[in-house]
């Protein structure tokens, strides 16, 4: 019959959705914050294989999900080309921000295989650890996403650096999206080769900016990305996460990228019952509960899930998952019934 993410990625008919939650590993388990004891800091943790491994492993234990996703981040590849990278407790990440576009140039002689070896090494754990019926998922940032870090030094608010540096200097930034287009593909090529057979790209700031803005440096560039891969993986499922924009970009993306990539993840914004009319006839649709939803009482989580699956669940090419990451203070609890409650899903229309 196949794994059920990879078979709702090709929108075939399947008994229920498949499910798996962004940020699925994480603070809101305790094992989770055992081992991250043992890690000593956040990029040890996703440097150490053995680790990595036990922390991706965790939720597929307890919760039982369809898929399991590689425990990294995305500010490795900048790390691995050579830039600044830490995490400072309450305060997120942190980078030696590029201060001019010549820099960008110094980027491109990094090796970043030998840097993101540790990487490869856990999905080369996971392919065996896994239980047979799990799909292992690797990722990485998108291109906008990951030069907003490395031109702001880490988040931002109105992202005025990247914004002034695409405006002010278009060519300079091409450069830079360019760079970073071939070097995720490099990445996600590997990944793929070490035993990913999923990927998605979060694009966690594309809303950040103007439709010029958008095409430009959120679209193009991840077209151009789906294309390296595909060139060189064919059948490798792609996920795209655009968050925060119009349903409009969405549709055009979807367009656009017709045959470069399989599913389309949708954030908490986003209304589901359209996309199931508009988007998900064409494509895979993944998402899109609150992860603020949550923390409501057991009973309204288990109707906010039922509300999802009788919207999109009932036809084919829809994939369960939170419209952001889940938050430290989840209760488990919550997660426990979020599975049994899709678990127990019948899709009557089939």
């Amino acid at each position: 019959m196949g794994k059920l993410l990879l078979r709702a990625l090709k929108r075939e008919a399947v008994a229920r959705p498949p499910m798996w939650l962004m940020r699925q590993a994480g603070r809101y388990l305790p094992e989770y914050l055992e081992t991250r004891k043992q890690a000593g800091d956040f990029l040890n943790l996703c440097y150490t294989p053995a680790l990595a491994t036990e922390v991706t492993l965790q939720p597929i234990r307890r919760f039982g999900f369809d898929a399991a996703i590689l425990f990294s981040d995305i500010l490795v590849l900048p790390h691995a080309l050579g830039m600044k990278v830490w995490f400072e407790a309450g305060e997120g990440p942190k980078l030696g921000a590029l201060d001019k576009p010549a820099a960008v140039t110094m980027l491109e002689k990094a090796d970043i295989h030998s840097h993101l070896a540790p990487v490869y090494e856990t999905l080369d754990r996971l392919k065996t650890a896994l239980p047979a019926e799990t799909t292992l998922i690797g990722f990485c940032g998108a291109p906008w996403t990951v030069a907003t870090y490395m031109l702001e030094g880490g988040g931002s608010k109105d992202f005025k650096t990247a914004k002034t540096w695409l405006y002010a200097d278009p060519k300079g930034f091409d450069a830079l999206l360019d760079l970073l287009v071939q070097k995720s593909a490099d990445y996600l090529d590997a990944q793929i080769r070490a035993g990913a057979e999923v990927v998605q790209i979060f694009d966690s700031w594309a809303g950040a900016l103007s439709p010029f803005g958008f095409e430009r440096a959120v679209l193009e560039p991840l077209l151009a990305l789906c294309r390296k891969i595909k060139a060189k993986h064919p059948d490798a499922p792609i996920i795209l996460f655009p968050r925060g924009v119009h349903p409009h970009q969405l549709e055009h993306l979807v367009e656009k990228g017709t045959g470069l990539f399989d599913g389309l993840g949708l954030d908490t914004t986003q209304d589901m019952a359209w996309a199931n009319r508009i988007l998900q006839p064409q494509i895979a649709i993944q998402g899109n509960l609150d992860p603020i939803a949550l923390y409501a009482p057991i009973d309204k989580v288990e109707k906010k899930v039922r509300h999802l699956l009788d919207t999109c669940g009932h036809e084919p090419g829809y994939i369960f998952n939170l419209g952001h990451g889940i938050t430290p203070q989840t209760p488990i609890a919550n997660v426990e019934r979020l599975a049994e409650t899709v678990r127990s899903f019948k899709a009557g229309a089939y």
